[in-house]
């Protein structure tokens, strides 16, 4: 998987945009605003790519964000755009994959993913991490793709993903393979109220999502237990 990605880092950027029609800005600031409410002062960003998310979250001030994921190429991209803003002494990037952090228990306020969760290799165990590091009280935030239920949107969205979008892909970043994967991911997720009972069998609570786009992309918000004893 670090490999796939870090075969697409040098265009990654570039395809999200385009390939999203720019949506994916307007995504994350309204992911961002979901989050603004619990007021975290540590963040942490799962498969946080080239950090984009990262960086959005910033506006809401926190003490620190620490950024993880397992593809090196992506996390050097990151790092030069973190740089860029000149926020290296808020946000820090590290090399771990989802399913085992390197951090201890209860350890951040919030736990972020944006278009990463799918690609999980083992997605409950990722999830049991992120509900690990995470306070009580702490909050879970996950944008993600999902599929339009819509007879009209669906199949435009079918269309498009299934054929475009590969052949897109494919000639700017010379992967099509990479981008015949990432759709199939995509139709594959359990989205919607599906992800929703994961989340709360993973022992999240308050779980609500947020469909975004005609259902192109959805929000999923949660909270980890407050007392102990509940669980």
């Amino acid at each position: 998987m670090a490999g796939l990605f870090d075969s697409i880092a040098h265009r990654y950027d570039l395809l999200n945009h385009l390939l999203s029609f720019g949506f994916d800005f307007g995504w994350r600031r309204a992911a961002i605003r979901h989050l603004r409410r619990y007021r975290p002062k540590t963040i942490l960003d799962v498969a946080t790519g080239t950090a984009d998310f990262a960086l959005a979250a910033a506006i809401l001030k926190p003490q620190s964000i620490v950024g993880i994921d397992i593809a090196e190429r992506m996390l050097a991209i990151g790092k030069t755009k973190i740089d860029r803003a000149a926020l290296s002494s808020l946000i820090r990037l590290e090399r771990s994959p989802a399913e085992s952090m390197p951090f201890s228990d209860e350890t951040f306020d919030a736990a972020i993913v944006a278009f990463g969760v799918r690609n999980f290799s083992n997605l409950a165990q990722g999830l049991r991490e992120m509900h690990r590091v995470l306070r009580r009280g702490g909050v879970a935030l996950i944008l993600e793709f999902s599929t339009p239920r819509g007879r009209l949107a669906g199949g435009a969205y079918r269309l498009y993903s299934r054929h475009l979008l590969p052949r897109i892909g494919g000639l700017i970043s010379r992967n099509r393979s990479a981008y015949e994967y990432l759709p199939a991911t995509v139709n594959d997720f359990p989205d919607g109220e599906n992800f929703v009972s994961i989340l709360q069998s993973i022992g999240f609570e308050q779980t609500a999502c947020y469909p975004l786009t005609f259902g192109i992309a959805t929000i999923y918000v949660s909270q980890k237990q407050f007392q102990k004893n509940q669980e």
